[in-house]
């Protein structure tokens, strides 16, 4: 568990504590946000389960299992995602009804190593109408020593009958301080770190890659074309043209959803993370519609649209917003 960010502990140690007292479900839920850790707690209490020599509430790390799981060939563990289709050689965009059924029957197996076996489903809310279908008779019919990670962001994207069949393990962000502290072991400044923590809501891993990929500064351009739209400075085709000339449209767009909601706060009077430099705020329903905008404007970039005329004419709604 070292290697385990700082607030994961807790959660992993009273996933353990239930086990050991018989209330560990067979379905476990682990929701967060992005980037909070939810692969990586899932791998250490996938280890913790397999582990027959567990020390400290932890995987030894020595057992023949832990080797095993280490060296990724243990044979009493699934993991299901997004995979190719094998007549096409596409990426699938979903977990499609096969997989779970393929799950479904491996569980019924004997587990190969006398333990537990541990599946897990990554996203969960990837899956399609029939295979979350599939999985409830997994889910309603549990043998013992078998357990089913979902991994989401937002357990909400999941069906009601899957949610209310599952222990619900929440991962959150930690205090400012562990945050930082953890930032400062992987080598960031600590003045870029809060700035980070700060446009991310306190997530750290989310402020991490940011930083690493240069995210921060990409965000403040998005602010400034927003603010220079606003302002009759540029044209919403102008830059419009600018937020497709590169990979970055859908972040750029997450970006302006995310700022609107910012401006929002500041317009209702709470504190925003930054500084704006507008004439007028807009109206707080204006700006919600507009943050459902955005929203749907990333969403169609996946559809064979003039990109260029869907964001101009987002910018213009976001000019009408301001302009309340």
């Amino acid at each position: 568990m070292n290697d385990l960010a700082p607030w994961l502990h807790a959660p992993l140690r009273r996933a353990l504590a239930s086990l050991g007292e018989g209330r560990l479900a067979h379905g476990l839920l682990i929701c967060g946000p992005d980037r909070i850790g939810k692969h990586a707690f899932a791998v250490a209490l996938t280890q913790a389960l397999l582990c027959r020599q567990r020390e400290d509430d932890q995987a030894c790390g020595r057992c023949r299992d832990c080797v095993l799981y280490l060296a990724g060939t243990h044979p009493d563990v699934r993991a299901v995602g997004i995979t190719e289709n094998e007549k096409t050689g596409v990426l699938r965009k979903e977990i499609v009804i096969e997989q779970v059924r393929d799950l479904g029957a491996w569980f019924a197996l004997t587990s190969q190593r006398g333990g537990a076996q541990v599946a897990r489903i990554e996203p969960a809310s990837a899956m399609n109408t029939n295979a979350a279908n599939a999985l409830l008779k997994t889910l309603e019919e549990p043998l013992p020593g078998r357990f089913l990670l979902l991994l989401c962001e937002s357990p909400m994207r999941l069906p009601a009958t899957i949610r209310s069949r599952c222990q619900r393990i929440v991962l959150q962000p930690p205090d400012v301080d562990t945050a930082l502290a953890w930032l400062r072991a992987r080598g960031h400044d600590e003045a870029l770190a809060r700035s980070a923590l700060l446009a991310t809501n306190g997530h750290p891993g989310l402020a991490a890659h940011w930083i690493d990929a240069g995210l921060l500064d990409l965000r403040e351009v998005v602010r400034n074309d927003l603010t220079a739209v606003a302002g009759g400075h540029k044209q919403a085709l102008e830059v419009a043209a600018a937020w497709l000339a590169d990979d970055q449209t859908a972040q750029r767009l997450a970006f302006a959803a995310d700022l609107a909601v910012d401006l929002q706060a500041r317009t209702l009077g709470v504190a925003t993370r930054g500084e704006w430099k507008l004439a007028r705020t807009g109206d707080a329903a204006r700006l919600g519609d507009w943050f459902d905008a955005a929203n749907r404007t990333r969403e169609l970039l996946r559809s064979p649209i003039r990109a260029d005329l869907a964001i101009a004419a987002l910018l213009r709604q976001w000019r009408q917003a301001l302009a309340a």
